[in-house]
């Protein structure tokens, strides 16, 4: 299996997302809402059970890359660029915040394309599974992007091109992962630390300061669906 291919389709959620808010597609918006607390709940059981068990089983220092990774998210998103969650940004930026939002947000998708390559490399069952958290968050992940760019007074078309950019940063994470030996030794143990952070750091809060009883139970329906997911792949003998 191809991690390229899987990760166009990763890309193309970044393009969906953000096209649902230079549309205002409203309806759209509520249901990339659900996406958002359903690829919490499969993110962290991925992370948790998958990917850093298996990275910690390669290698002896994967704890130490794993906290690095988590570390170096929290550094980009919430210390260099302050002003960022997911979700639709309603309130007026600066131009200047959306170029940071999105140079922040380009280090965090570039090792989206990390976590699906690293994945495929040690087995097609932990690159469709990375792939499907991956994909899960693709969504909110350009919806974000795309509202920051509005909200700082940009176009329309330059709102789409940086949700664009995003899925375009994916795949030049996994080009680079196959060339570079440091991402193929430790690609998947910074891959775990990022994606925990996304996960609970960003997702979780978010679908938090929701109210209703909706986005609860889509979160626990994501980690019900990891296991359910990940029988699915063992059935149909993917390794």
């Amino acid at each position: 299996m191809s991690a390229l291919f899987f990760a166009l389709i990763a890309a193309a959620g970044n393009l969906l997302g953000g096209y649902a808010v230079v549309r205002h597609e409203r309806r759209s918006l509520a249901v990339i809402d659900l996406f958002l607390a359903f690829a919490a709940g499969f993110m962290i059981s991925v992370a948790l059970l998958e990917v850093a068990p298996e990275a910690i089983a390669l290698r002896s220092d994967a704890p130490v890359f794993i906290v690095g990774g988590y570390l170096a998210v929290h550094l980009v998103q919430h210390v260099l660029v302050p002003h960022f969650h997911f979700g639709e940004e309603t309130h007026k930026l600066s131009p200047a915040q959306g170029v940071s939002a999105l140079i922040g947000l380009l280090l965090h998708t570039f090792f989206d394309g990390v976590a699906i390559a690293s994945g495929f490399l040690v087995s097609g069952h932990l690159g469709l599974l990375l792939f499907l958290a991956v994909f899960l968050h693709k969504l909110p992940e350009g919806l974000a992007m795309a509202s920051v760019m509005l909200a700082g007074g940009q176009s329309r078309a330059r709102a789409l091109a940086s949700a664009a950019l995003l899925g375009v940063a994916t795949l030049v994470g996994v080009v680079l992962t196959e060339m570079s030996t440091p991402l193929v030794d430790h690609g998947l143990a910074i891959s775990a630390g990022v994606t925990i952070y996304v996960a609970a750091s960003n997702l979780v809060p978010e679908l938090q300061s929701r109210r209703g009883w909706r986005m609860p139970v889509t979160f626990f329906a994501g980690a019900a669906a990891f296991f359910v997911t990940r029988l699915l792949v063992e059935a149909a003998g993917v390794k």
